[in-house]
C-alpha cells in the first residue's frame, strides 16, 4: 500500500515505520503524503488506541527533510512547503488518541519537529536531537522553533536552535524533550508499555485530556477548554462507570461513551 512506511497492527496498537534507511529515513513528500494517509488509517479505526512512529534501520529515526528537494523552491512554494508541513503535523499534535515517537538515532531537522509533534518520546541511549537548519541558512519549517521552545524553554531552545548543535539522549531526558531512554533493543517495548497502560484507561477521558493540553499549548484558552470537557466527562457513561467501579472495588469497563 505504500512506498515509504511500513504499518502493523498487533491489537489495538498502530505501528508506523518510516522505511527509508538509506536515506536515513529523511522526511521526502512521498513519506509525508503516506504519512497523512496513515494517520487517517490510525484515526478513523475505533479499535485502535495507540499509535507508534518509529524509523526502519539502526541508524535514524529520521534526519531531516530530503535537501535534494528545497531545490529550485521560490518564497511562495517554500512557505506552502512549511505550511503543508505543518498541518500534517498539528495533526499528529491533535490526534484524540496517544502517539509516541520511538527515537532511535538521528532525529534531525524535520525527524526532530516529526518526533516532537507527537505526544510522547521514548529514546534509545544512541538518540541525537537537533535542528541543523541554520548550518543551510534557513530555519525550521514544521514547527520546530515553537515545540523546542515549549518542550525545554526558551533558553536552551534558542541556543541550539541558532548553534545547530545536538542534544543527546541523556540531555533529552534531562530537559524534558523525552520522556524515557532506553536500550535500542527494548524501545518499543517501552512504548508497548505506556500505550497498554494508557489503554486501561477511559477512552473518552484520554480524547478530553489530548484535547486540553493540546488547545493550551497552541495558545487558545486551556482552561475554558478543560473546564467544558470536564462537564462533558462528568455525565459520560465511562464517568458514571469509572465512579461506580471504585466505589464497588472492581475493574471498570469503559465503553468510550
Amino acid at each position: 500500500m505504500f512506498s515509504s512506511l511500513k504499518t502493523e497492527i498487533s491489537g489495538s496498537v498502530f505501528t508506523i515505520t518510516i522505511n527509508r534507511p538509506d536515506k536515513l529515513n529523511a522526511l521526502n513528500q512521498s513519506v509525508m503524503s503516506e504519512l497523512d494517509q496513515a494517520l487517517d488509517i490510525f484515526l478513523q479505526n475505533d479499535n485502535l488506541r495507540g499509535a507508534i512512529l518509529r524509523g526502519e534501520g539502526e541508524k535514524a529515526f529520521a534526519a531531516g527533510a530530503d535537501i535534494q528537494e528545497f531545490s529550485g523552491l521560490d518564497a511562495a512554494s517554500g512557505q506552502a512547503l512549511s505550511e503543508k508541513g505543518q498541518r500534517l503535523f498539528f495533526k499528529i499534535e491533535n490526534s484524540p488518541k496517544p502517539i509516541i515517537a520511538a527515537v532511535n538515532g538521528f532525529a534531525l531537522g524535520g525527524g526532530c519537529e516529526l518526533a516532537m509533534a507527537c505526544h510522547l518520546r521514548v529514546a534509545s541511549t544512541n538518540a541525537l536531537f537537533g535542528q541543523p537548519e541554520v548550518k543551510l541558512g534557513l530555519l525550521p519549517g514544521y514547527g520546530g522553533t515553537q515545540r523546542l521552545v515549549q518542550l525545554i524553554g526558551k533558553g536552551k531552545a534558542t541556543e541550539y536552535l541558532l548553534t545547530a548543535d545536538m542534544i543527546n539522549a541523556e540531555k533529552a531526558l534531562e530537559w524534558g524533550l523525552v520522556n524515557h531512554v532506553t536500550t535500542r533493543l527494548e524501545l518499543v517495548d517501552k512504548c508497548l508499555e505506556i500505550l497498554a497502560k494508557i489503554a486501561k484507561q477511559g477512552p473518552l477521558a484520554v480524547r478530553y485530556t489530548l484535547q486540553a493540553i493540546s488547545d493550551g499549548v497552541n495558545g487558545r484558552d486551556g482552561y475554558k477548554t478543560e473546564a467544558e470537557l470536564f462537564g462533558k466527562a462528568i455525565v459520560s457513561e465511562d464517568a458514571a462507570e469509572g465512579t461506580a467501579a471504585f466505589l464497588e472495588k472492581r475493574k471498570a469497563n469503559f465503553q468510550g461513551k
